[in-house]
């Protein structure tokens, strides 16, 4: 008996040991499976933006110190990895925001983030869920609270920032307030103004083609030739929702160009396929009825999108599901098919065209009820020789004129009545 029970006793203890060594290394295990894969740093005019991306939703405090200014940022249930290490290497001398990042193990379980700042700023810290090729995402948006585009008069030369700002607050008002009238019939009695809004950007690369051409940065190309050629027109005023590599939530672009009281707005955007042989170039407006085809539908669904992958937090979400894009008048939209119809003729002389008319979608960045608005999808990227086409200023410079060539033979046959 002894000697069964000083086996049995053995047995036992063998157990546990084995049960505590099992539970240790499931430990290790999930420690080690928990980290930061990933970190990116945005800087911009307008906002600086900080995205740190995990395999798990990361939990976060923020304090702020001074003398000199710093926001602290303490990220729990974490520890120090080579990629956190290469986040304050990241920070350029041209950021406008952060004068320099350190990043280090603070206690057993946190790691410590100190911003040290260029000016006041009023940080924006939010997380998101995994959506695209994107995993769990801490977000911090550092925003200057003094706006350096405010004229001498106080007026705002670019509204960006405060429209930003607004729609973080979830306070973007239904009706804008109005600018300085603009009487008299456009293009005649006063210029034509004009809203080019390059698609994606920032966190959001849009598609990305074979040989990594990215979305984001051919649209913006293409829009800064269109943009050169406008200005150079006596009749024309010219704005961009983005002109740089930046993140802009749609309706914030919408916000943006009915601030600005544009008479049109064109969003530029280069489309993919699962198929690389789907090519040509296509324009879409408005639908509030339903997609006038399943191509439509698809592509409206994948541009809508775009606040998922490009990072928005929840405060917006007032301003997303706002009544203003309920109010969306028919006059607008059948002036945006005349306005499309102008645009796709001319771009059939330079591209294959994917469809020989403008198609309709419940496109978010369209939704702007007093301006008329269409998408131009420039080509398709996912396309072999059509990412290549993309990547040339030839190829973009015709599709900056042929948009152009548009606008002036929609405005020639007649355009739209005399606004504001």
């Amino acid at each position: 008996m002894p000697d069964e029970q000083h086996n049995s006793g053995r047995r036992l203890l063998l157990q546990s040991a084995a049960a505590t060594w099992l539970l240790s290394v499931s430990r290790i295990g999930m420690a080690a499976s928990s980290h930061v894969v990933a970190v990116r740093v945005w800087p911009s005019s307008t906002y600086t933006r900080v995205t740190l991306e995990s395999n798990y939703s990361l939990k976060y405090k923020q304090f702020r110190l001074q003398n000199p200014a710093r926001l602290v940022v303490d990220i729990s249930g974490i520890q120090l990895n080579s990629v956190l290490k290469e986040l304050g290497r990241k920070i350029t001398s041209t950021d406008p925001n952060i004068q320099q990042l350190r990043v280090g193990q603070f206690d057993t379980s946190t790691v410590r983030l100190v911003i040290e700042l260029k000016q006041p700023i009023s940080p924006h810290l939010f997380t998101l869920t995994p959506v695209a090729e994107f995993r769990h995402r801490l977000v911090i948006d550092l925003y200057p609270e003094n706006n350096p585009q405010t004229s001498s008069d106080g007026e705002s030369d670019d509204p960006l920032l405060a429209l930003l700002e607004d729609y973080n607050r979830g306070n973007v008002a239904r009706t804008l307030p109005p600018e300085k009238k603009k009487d008299g019939r456009a293009g005649h009695q006063r210029p034509i103004i004009i809203m080019l809004d390059p698609g994606h950007g920032g966190e959001d690369p849009g598609a990305i083609g074979k040989h990594k051409t990215r979305e984001k940065d051919v649209v913006l190309q293409i829009a800064r030739r269109l943009q050169k050629l406008i200005k150079q027109q006596p009749n024309m005023t010219v704005y961009m929702t983005r002109n740089e590599d930046i993140f802009i939530p749609l309706k914030v672009r919408v916000a943006k160009a009915r601030k600005q009281r544009a008479d049109l707005f064109i969003s530029i955007h280069a489309d993919a396929f699962t198929s690389r042989a789907a090519r040509g170039s296509s324009v879409f407006a408005l639908s509030t009825k339903g997609a006038t085809s399943a191509a439509a539908r698809f592509l409206a669904h994948t541009q809508n999108e775009s606040d998922k992958i490009g990072g928005v937090s929840k405060s917006g979400d007032r301003y997303l599901d706002h009544t203003l894009f309920d109010l969306v008048q028919t006059a607008s939209i059948n002036d945006s098919l005349k306005f499309g119809k102008e645009v796709l003729t001319r771009i059939g002389k330079v591209n294959h065209l994917h469809k020989h008319k403008v198609d309709q979608a419940g496109f978010a960045v369209l939704k702007a009820p007093d301006i008329p608005s269409i998408l131009v999808e420039t080509a398709y990227i996912s396309n072999l020789e059509e990412e290549r086409k993309l990547r040339t200023a030839h190829f973009q410079q015709q599709i900056a004129e042929s948009i152009l060539a548009g606008i002036k033979a929609y405005f020639a046959d007649g355009g739209m009545l005399a606004r504001r």
